[in-house]
């Protein structure tokens, strides 16, 4: 599932290839994809509209409209946005396509259909309930104790809240707590001060490692351009189950906790 690192490589590709772009026409393969506000047809909304920036929020790419609305695209667990010269094909589950003025085209394509592409009108708080950007100046190590501060939740639970910390997922919150030597399954109101400022400095630097190497192609997931990341070729612990573990030798664990699988080292973190 794309997480923070593969979701800001996508908007970065799509902010070179397409911001500035006038929309000719959209087309609709599959129409729960397409999410819109009650009467608003998807297709007839877009037509003439243009996109003037695309970023990041938590896993979502939202490309702002020169009309004041905004395109909200949740990737969700297999979701590809891939942008296409005037003649190439189109990926296989495309639901939604973009066609612009000049000839590209924005294909959003889903094979389990999870993901949505959602319009979203003027000042609408779609990401409301969203918390924290953990590469954003507000995630200090002071906002994280306070964050964590008499919870009894699992740490990797929480890190995995989006109410809490946007963009943060399976992949880079095992990565985080194996680089900070902490056990996943610790409550979070136990970690000293010391432990919880480790984990701070542990995610943000995972997070910007990942986004270095355009992040983590382990299932569907692919750039922009169609391309794969390269930072599963460095993974520490997730998906590394019985291999041994990069720091002390010892064999890597997968335990579930709240029902996700969960990667780590029995030795290193304590």
């Amino acid at each position: 599932m794309p997480e923070l690192p593969e979701v800001e490589t996508i908007v970065r590709g799509l902010r070179r290839a397409i911001v500035g772009k006038t929309i000719a026409r959209a087309s609709v393969y599959l129409k729960k994809i397409a999410v819109t506000p009650r009467g608003v047809s998807f297709e007839e909304a877009l037509a003439g509209d243009a996109v003037l920036s695309v970023i990041r929020r938590g896993k979502y790419a939202v490309l702002r409209l020169a009309s004041g609305r905004a395109l909200v695209v949740g990737l969700r667990m297999t979701g590809r946005l891939v942008v296409l010269g005037r003649r190439q094909e189109k990926p296989a589950y495309t639901h939604v396509e973009i066609l612009f003025t000049d000839g590209k085209r924005l294909a959003f394509a889903d094979v389990r259909q999870f993901g949505r592409v959602r319009l979203v009108q003027p000042g609408e708080p779609w990401d409301a309930a969203l918390g924290v950007e953990p590469l954003s100046k507000s995630f200090t190590p002071e906002a994280f104790i306070g964050m964590l501060s008499g919870r009894t939740t699992p740490v990797k639970v929480f890190l995995l809240d989006q109410r809490r910390i946007a963009g943060v997922g399976n992949i880079y919150a095992c990565e985080a707590l194996w680089e900070a030597g902490i056990r996943p399954g610790t409550p979070a109101k136990r970690l000293t001060g010391a432990a919880v400022r480790r984990l701070h400095r542990a995610l943000v630097e995972v997070l910007r490692r990942a986004v270095g190497m355009r992040g983590s192609s382990i299932d569907d997931y692919v750039d922009a351009r169609g391309l794969k990341g390269g930072f599963q070729n460095v993974l520490s612990v997730y998906g590394r189950t019985g291999k041994n573990c990069r720091r002390c030798g010892d064999s890597i664990v997968r335990t579930v906790i709240a029902q996700r699988g969960t990667w780590w080292c029995r030795t290193c973190q304590k």
